[in-house]
């Protein structure tokens, strides 16, 4: 199913050649050919929606690395976000209301960038950030409307949102795989797009008024996790010159699987469904392949393949051998409250799982967390799951090195009479730093109207200099050991207590 939509012009094409302005009538040229935008009436930023930046992945292009999309004719009318990648469609999903959730229909036809510029000619050379959607690795879409951009591009910067293969498209290993990739390697399709996407942006960008020398990165989620993955990766090198990671520091300790492993799982899977070869894989439709691919409990995601992840991550950067840029990344505060019963526990719940998480180190846990009521163990639970979250911030941190770390706390819950129990919840600062508040419909009040635009102002100054900070905001220090909280008020702060730090180093050591 295609979703180029064009304007065919005939003779006068060749006069246009790169636009000097940047306007929806006058159409700007990229690689494949000429494409317009249209243009908000009341900020001036212009949206290109559903620009395609690799060949559609069907066919026998279907698990295999992206490659270039053929040229087209005429004018591609850039009106209309192109379809999602394959996945269910689940509309909302508390906490996450509509404006979290993609709204159009899924294709695997679906490789397409989205991007929001402000500026009026081509050689303003802007700052540029790439949004990776998050969504577990199996949902989720560059479309979801509070990834919009205007919102940050009227502030002096291009935003691109961008789309790539999930689930099983977008991850599946196999031996029949590995033997015909030229690098020996599979799975992983996911990160290729997401490499292919940078790099169609640092080609493409200019004509929209970006700059190629100043692409920022950022992902949320399993787009966090994403961002890690491709600073490890050597594929990537060189396509971004910053890195956001919202609700993903990397863990101290993950392990992720080894090709050997990748390969089982989606040998077993392809038994399962019923098409073992790579024959019949391929000859399933798209619609055919999720159906079975959601009938099963199997999850495909990222691994240590060889060649887009070489290592495990902690491990390329214990070698130096990482993208070294300077990196934006934090936590939500209630991070796990879209969990049946977050912040709920009676004191001996508490203290078995003390037990079982912390072994002999148990009795120094409870006492860093003390509780004699089941309501003081639900709320300490919640702060320790708080702290531990902002452990692994600080020692993913450091093990990252000098290059500058910008960590924060994002702590205000939405306005949200309805669920108050979601609290700061797993995504809950998007509208802010997207500068949305608009796109959603809640009570706001003026304390979230200034954290949306001092957060959306450290994110711009961030992408277009490394470092957020900036005129009229609190200083936000450059450290291992102290963050941003944004809450009733926007300050710098210690991470956490000293004796909270040296419990959960010696706890992390301890896991390795």
């Amino acid at each position: 199913m295609k979703f180029v939509r064009f304007l065919l012009i005939f003779s006068f094409i060749p006069l246009l050649g790169v636009a000097a302005t940047v306007s929806p009538g006058e159409p700007l040229r990229v690689e494949s050919g000429l494409v317009a935008g249209v243009a908000s009436d009341t900020t001036g930023v212009t949206v290109y929606r559903g620009i395609p930046f690799a060949a559609a992945p069907v066919g026998d292009l279907r698990w295999k690395p992206p490659v270039p999309r053929e040229p087209w004719e005429g004018v591609l009318q850039a009106d209309t976000y192109c379809k999602s990648c394959m996945q269910e469609l689940r509309r909302s999903y508390l906490p996450w209301t509509e404006e979290y959730m993609l709204r159009n229909d899924v294709d695997e036809d679906c490789l397409a960038v989205n991007i929001w510029t402000p500026a009026k000619s081509s050689d303003e050379k802007l700052p540029v950030l790439v949004w990776i959607h998050g969504g577990a690795y199996f949902s989720g879409s560059g479309e979801v409307e509070l990834y919009d951009g205007e919102g940050l591009a009227k502030k002096g910067m291009i935003v691109v949102t961008i789309n790539y293969r999930l689930g099983v498209f977008g991850f599946l290993a196999h031996p029949e795989l590995t033997a015909e990739s030229p690098e020996g390697s599979s799975g992983n399709y996911a990160l290729l797009d997401q490499i292919a996407a940078l790099k169609w942006v640092k080609r493409n960008i200019a004509p929209f008024g970006g700059d190629p020398e100043r692409i920022t990165v950022g992902g949320q989620s399993a787009g966090a996790g994403a961002v890690h993955f491709l600073t490890a990766s050597p594929q990537a090198r060189g396509t971004f010159d910053r890195a956001i990671a919202q609700s993903g520091p990397w863990r101290t300790g993950s392990n992720t699987p080894d090709l050997a492993a990748g390969e089982k799982l989606g040998r077993d899977f392809a038994e399962a469904i019923g098409a073992p070869s790579l024959t019949e894989l391929r000859a399933l439709s798209a619609d055919e392949l999720y159906a079975r691919y959601a009938a099963h409990e199997y999850r495909f995601r990222p691994i240590v393949d060889g060649w887009v992840v070489p290592d495990q991550v902690e491990a390329v950067f214990a070698r130096g051998e990482q993208v070294d840029v300077p990196m934006l990344m934090g936590w939500t505060a209630d991070e796990a409250s879209s969990r049946a019963g977050y912040g709920e526990s009676s004191v001996a719940e508490f203290a078995q799982r003390a037990q079982e998480m912390h072994g002999d180190a148990a009795a120094a846990f409870l006492a860093l967390y003390p509780a004699k009521t089941d309501a003081e163990a639900g709320g300490q639970l919640k702060r320790s799951i708080r702290h531990r979250n902002l452990a692994f911030l600080r020692a993913w941190a450091k093990a990252r090195g000098p290059t500058p770390d910008y960590g924060y706390l994002f702590e205000r819950a939405i306005p949200w009479p309805e669920y108050p129990q979601y609290g700061a919840f797993h995504s809950a600062e998007m509208p802010y730093m997207f500068n949305n508040l608009r796109l959603m419909d809640r009570p706001w009040t003026e304390v979230d109207h200034r954290v949306a635009e001092e957060m959306s102002n450290y994110w711009v100054n961030f992408v277009a200099t490394g470092n957020p900070n900036g005129p009229g905001l609190p200083r936000w220090p450059a450290s291992d050991d102290r963050i941003m909280r944004f809450g009733e008020q926007t300050s710098a702060d210690w991470i956490l207590p000293l004796e909270v730090l040296e419990f959960y180093e010696s706890a992390f050591a301890n896991q390795n």
